[in-house]
């Protein structure tokens, strides 16, 4: 499985298992969940208790806010991304990019064995070779040709894609005085362009598949942040997500078929960052590719265009630079976040493909 590579080595604490995360989550299925909230005031009721109560009052206003936030939040969701499409996996045929290994391969997995058609795109061979409804396309997706050519494959043999997930990319790991010409042309190749080539290749075949279809953008918090020895990757992720949000808003005039998910994740326990050590485990903690994984299928599995940001401070990341910037500067340094890259190893020791020096890895 994509699981293969064990979570990078982390600092040992008391509270490990714990994070905000895990508190947030359950606060959300307890507290501050309409049914549970409502649940208060019926059981208040069941002793009798008079309605103008003052903790029969409390309660049913906290239920009433709660449900309140519930319905605002449904709207919010359905005003910014519109109506979902109807998705029949049967009938789906889904392009991935770097799915050989980590996160990419674990969607590809469970979508072959659900049913779905899946094409892989990667320069590495599959890990357990190819799964069951999995077809393996050896491409370097920073090259334009390659692509083009893969894509009449695709067509051919599977069938006009419906989905497509740009997850491929790389890590340099340096410096930017360290770094060779070379390294940076791959990195910016791989990580920014790759995606301009496989939407100029593969939008027109979802455009005219007669289902609509989604296309599924892997970016990252470093393309808000930066961070010391990532100027490249966060460059391009910059690049990513600004390129998402443009085509996002073309695509809602031309073709509102077309759904549109951007992934924003903090550090993920993959290959492509192994041995970086996360600032803050109970505020920053690593994210597991499965908990990914899952919200990018349940993303495409109900057609929503949505944003997909992990761990919770993903979510808040635009308001990073509201902050003056002396305050940002203090939280950087509290945090770690330039200190993290320094035992990055990647896939030390693991199987990996040399071009121009730079390592190839996938999410």
């Amino acid at each position: 499985m994509a699981s293969a590579y064990s979570r990078p080595p982390q600092r040992d604490s008391w509270f490990a298992p714990i994070s905000i995360d895990l508190v947030v989550k359950v606060a959300k299925t307890s507290f501050f969940h309409p049914f549970i909230a409502w649940i208060v005031p019926l059981c208040f009721r069941a002793q009798t208790m008079p309605w103008h109560a003052t903790p029969m009052l409390v309660s049913i206003a906290w239920a009433a806010f709660i449900t309140i936030c519930w319905i605002a939040g449904a709207l919010n969701e359905r005003l910014a991304f519109g109506l979902p499409r109807e998705v029949d996996l049967s009938e789906e045929v889904i392009v991935i990019t770097g799915g050989a290994s980590g996160l990419g391969m674990l969607v590809a997995e469970v979508y072959g064995m659900r049913g779905a058609t899946v094409a892989v795109l990667d320069v590495v061979e599959m890990e357990n070779g190819e799964a069951r409804g999995v077809t393996y396309y050896k491409c370097d997706v920073s090259d334009k040709e390659q692509v083009a050519r893969v894509a009449a494959q695709i067509e051919k043999e599977l069938g006009t894609p419906t989905v497509l997930i740009n997850n491929a990319a790389i890590v340099v790991g340096k410096r930017l005085l360290d770094m060779s010409m070379p390294e940076i042309e791959r990195s910016l190749s791989t990580n920014l362009l790759s995606h301009f080539y496989t939407l100029k290749t593969f939008l027109p075949a979802l455009t005219r598949s007669g289902r609509g279809g989604t296309i599924v953008t892997l970016s990252s918090v470093i393309g808000h942040t930066g961070a010391a020895q990532l100027t490249d990757y966060a460059a391009a992720k910059a690049g990513v997500t600004a390129l998402h949000k443009s085509l996002a808003a073309e695509l809602r005039e031309s073709h509102p078929d077309i759904r549109m998910v951007l992934v924003t994740p903090g550090q993920v326990s993959t290959p492509l960052f192994y041995g970086v050590q996360t600032p803050n485990s109970f505020l920053a903690p690593v994210v597991e590719p499965i908990d990914v994984a899952k919200a990018i299928i349940s993303a495409v599995d109900n057609g929503y265009s949505t944003s997909i940001a992990l761990p919770l401070y993903a979510r808040w990341i635009d308001w990073f630079n509201v902050l003056p910037i002396g305050v940002q500067q203090v939280a950087r340094r509290m945090a770690g976040v330039d200190r993290g890259m320094k035992t990055f190893v990647g896939r030390n020791g693991a199987a990996k493909t040399e071009k121009n020096g730079v390592r190839i890895e996938a999410f």
